[in-house]
């Protein structure tokens, strides 16, 4: 291979850290408080309203439903309006945040629910408010589940963002499909899905090193 397709290699594979980081943050920033919401508005929950919870519920479900390619073409209008275009790592950092955040509402959901009603009641008790309850006791109990849900939530980023390659998202998945579909380079194809596997792996360890010391 030339100098200039694994100079591509090396950009493709920072595009693709880049595409993967800023979506798991911003999914992150606006799924988490609907995660809360439905986990305290569910049956059960601290604030226990059906009507919310059923709304909130459906919405994140219609858009857990969509696969991530439809979507992507789906969201070329407001991608465009929020970046000014729809290709390329900025403009793909858009749809992956959409994808991602029903992902990480009912994650979170889901880690949160799993707290022992007796910290709650105990909580309760002692005159917390149901915010403080939230911040001061439900976060913290569920922060490793919560942590080892941010590295699995990576991972699916990652593998849409391969996906975003079918319409000029840039990163590994343009170049595998440019260099390694288009052309028959077989062994860039190669090349990509090894670092794809191994930014898995790296994630993956980091998600249960971090996780494992919270717990301890």
């Amino acid at each position: 291979m030339t100098n200039v397709i694994w100079e591509q290699i090396g950009q493709g594979t920072i595009e693709t850290l880049q595409m993967t980081l800023a979506s798991t943050l911003l999914a992150y920033l606006f799924g988490t408080p609907i995660g809360i919401l439905l986990a305290v508005t569910g049956k059960g929950g601290l604030l226990e309203k059906r009507s919310v919870y059923t709304v909130v519920g459906t919405i994140v479900n219609i858009f857990r439903s969509i696969p991530f390619l439809i979507l992507l073409v789906f969201l070329i209008p407001f991608t465009r309006w929020i970046t000014g275009s729809s290709i390329g790592t900025v403009a793909t950092i858009v749809p992956l945040t959409v994808g991602a955040i029903p992902i990480v509402a009912r994650m979170v959901e889901s880690s949160l629910n799993e707290v022992a009603p007796g910290i709650i009641e105990a909580a309760m008790s002692m005159g917390a408010s149901p915010m403080q309850v939230i911040i001061h006791f439900i976060l913290p109990e569920t922060a490793p589940s919560l942590v080892m849900g941010i590295a699995i939530n990576m991972v699916t980023i990652l593998g849409y963002s391969a996906m975003a390659g079918c319409i000029g998202g840039g990163g590994l998945g343009a170049i595998a499909l440019n260099y390694g579909y288009y052309r028959y380079q077989t062994n860039v194809l190669l090349i990509t899905i090894v670092l794809l596997i191994a930014i898995v792996q790296i994630l993956q360890e980091i998600g249960i090193k971090v996780s494992k010391h919270i717990r301890h």
